[in-house]
């Protein structure tokens, strides 16, 4: 079977899933482009625990954890079918390089999982299994987890790191955002040229290697799903950017496209 691509995705803010933006439409056409996955695996920084788990509900409920939005967000669902037989195989990789994975078959879809979803496959007609990111991650940490995970990708499991490009939520949430877009631009494009020029070495220095890294992300846990997403292509991944712009003056909104098949591209 050809391997599935990864993808890294900025979910930017929960209004994201009603407001589609730049990355909306292009997420809607890389899902019909590309070859339909028999299920996608979505990591989100919005589910950590302390050793991984892995959703096993054979239908999955809409969480919808976030506060203060439009109530037209609270009414959103996405109705996906999970994928139990998927699950036992990610336990099984994850656990064969090391990594203690366990099956929850309760939890459903946070929405770093959801709403980019909604965008990617609309119908909701792809199953979905979330898997946590161990709370104890750095990049490197990060990087290997997405390797550990790679031999899915032959098996027909499209990867997806959900995270957001840049994730200062004290600028997101102040009344005036003026001025503050040029960092968040600045730090996406050495982000662009990073990636793009497949120096994954660099890529985990991010962090004191970055224009403004420090300011763009606070903590990290948003910007680890690159480093999951890279991890699980490779250095020798081909590259594809899927331009986002810059939502509510400070979110940079730009995602990646690693190994995608020349006919998807």
């Amino acid at each position: 079977m050809e391997l599935m691509p990864t993808l890294f995705v900025s979910h930017g803010a929960p209004t994201f899933a009603l407001e589609a933006g730049e990355l909306g439409p292009r997420l809607t056409q890389l899902g019909q482009a590309m070859n339909r996955p028999q299920a996608v695996l979505v990591v989100s920084p919005h589910w950590m625990t302390h050793e991984a788990r892995v959703t096993g509900a054979p239908m999955l409920e809409t969480i919808h954890d976030f506060g203060g939005f439009d109530d037209a967000l609270y009414e959103l669902t996405y109705p996906a079918a999970g994928a139990p037989d998927v699950a036992a195989k990610v336990i099984e990789v994850l656990e064969r390089a090391g990594w203690p994975a366990h099956l929850n078959e309760r939890r459903g879809l946070d929405h770093g999982a959801w709403v980019p979803l909604r965008h990617l496959y609309p119908e909701a007609n792809v199953p979905v299994i979330q898997v946590s990111m161990p709370g104890s991650l750095d990049p490197v940490a990060a990087y290997a987890f997405g390797k550990a995970l790679a031999p899915l990708r032959s098996q027909g499991v499209l990867i997806v790191g959900s995270g957001s490009l840049t994730h200062n939520l004290y600028e997101f949430r102040r009344a005036s955002q003026d001025g503050n877009e040029q960092y968040a631009k600045e730090f996406a494009d050495w982000m662009k040229e990073t990636v793009t020029s497949r120096s994954h070495e660099r890529l985990l220095r991010t962090m004191d290697a970055a224009p403004h890294a420090r300011r763009a992300h606070p903590t990290i846990e948003h910007l680890l799903p690159l480093m999951i997403a890279a991890g699980a292509a490779g250095a020798d991944a081909p590259v594809r950017v899927l331009e986002g712009g810059i939502t509510h003056g400070v979110l940079a909104m730009d995602s990646y496209a690693f190994g995608l098949a020349e006919e998807a591209a």
